[in-house]
């Protein structure tokens, strides 16, 4: 059985900060330690997500210039324009 050892971690603030974090907890009715690391988390989760995002995007690009497949934006738009409906087009497909 394998358990997450909790280790700390020492973080330094400015005292501005760290009064504001201290006010915050305090108005949340939780512990300043719960409110740093939720901030944390949450932080964290936002920039994996935007690094997937990006990266995504870098392949995308890297496909695009290997194969030079692609869909235009007008292409787009008009399969959108039929989303809902009961003759919703199908994706256009891509093309050089």
């Amino acid at each position: 059985m394998t358990t997450n050892a909790v280790r700390p971690t020492t973080i330094k603030f400015d005292l501005e900060t760290k009064e504001r974090v201290n006010r915050l907890a305090e108005a949340r009715h939780r512990t300043p330690h719960w409110l740093v690391l939720e901030a944390v988390k949450q932080y964290i989760d936002r920039e994996e997500k935007r690094q997937a995002f990006r990266q995504a995007a870098i392949d995308a690009w890297n496909e695009y210039k290997e194969t030079g497949l692609h869909v235009t934006g007008d292409e787009v738009i008009t399969w959108m324009k039929t989303w809902g409906e009961d003759n919703e087009n199908d994706a256009p497909a891509c093309h050089e």
